[in-house]
């Protein structure tokens, strides 16, 4: 445990945060709905705030990406893999494409700044309010990839041969 406290004292350093600064976990799930979204969520305030990014997160720092508020999902959401039954409120395929664990850099009513540890996202992101919708962006900062596209986990026609052999079966 000692070795996880000193390894997080180090990242924080290295990246000039201080002990102050407050985090969770994070996850990104792959959505296949009517559409392919993805739906970004952080562990705050005891539930999983969420968005949903019709196009997905970039690691672009010149890219900015929709990010539509959605209803908070309670905490046990963040490991949820599989199949909401059509007719359903979000009925789709849900697989995760990202997840680790976040330090909270800022937050105010219209924006909220965020240091992401994940297996893909990496680095300083921000979501900003703009009426009823956000934009969700990446820093330019050491972990910034210009150029990055997304690449899904799971092929459009994987996810709906799996809805559709759910859907026989319900």
């Amino acid at each position: 445990m000692k070795l996880i406290k000193t390894l997080t004292e180090d990242i924080r350093k290295l990246v000039g945060m201080n002990d102050e600064v407050v985090g969770g976990r994070f996850v990104v799930h792959e959505h296949y709905a009517k559409n392919l979204h993805y739906d970004f969520r952080l562990e705050l305030d005891g539930t999983l705030k969420s968005w949903a990014i019709p196009k997905g997160p970039s690691m672009d720092p010149n890219i900015r990406r929709l990010a539509i508020p959605v209803e908070d999902h309670s905490l046990s959401y963040i490991n949820f893999e599989g199949i909401i039954p059509k007719g359903s409120y979000g009925a789709g395929l849900v697989s995760i494409w990202d997840k680790g664990i976040f330090d909270l850099i800022s937050r105010t009513k219209s924006k909220t700044v965020v240091f992401l540890r994940g297996s893909k996202l990496k680095g300083e992101f921000s979501i900003k309010q703009f009426g009823k919708s956000c934009v969700m962006a990446k820093s330019f900062d050491d972990y910034a990839k210009p150029a990055w596209k997304i690449s899904p986990n799971i092929s459009k026609k994987d996810a709906s041969e799996k809805i559709t052999a759910f859907n026989s079966k319900s």
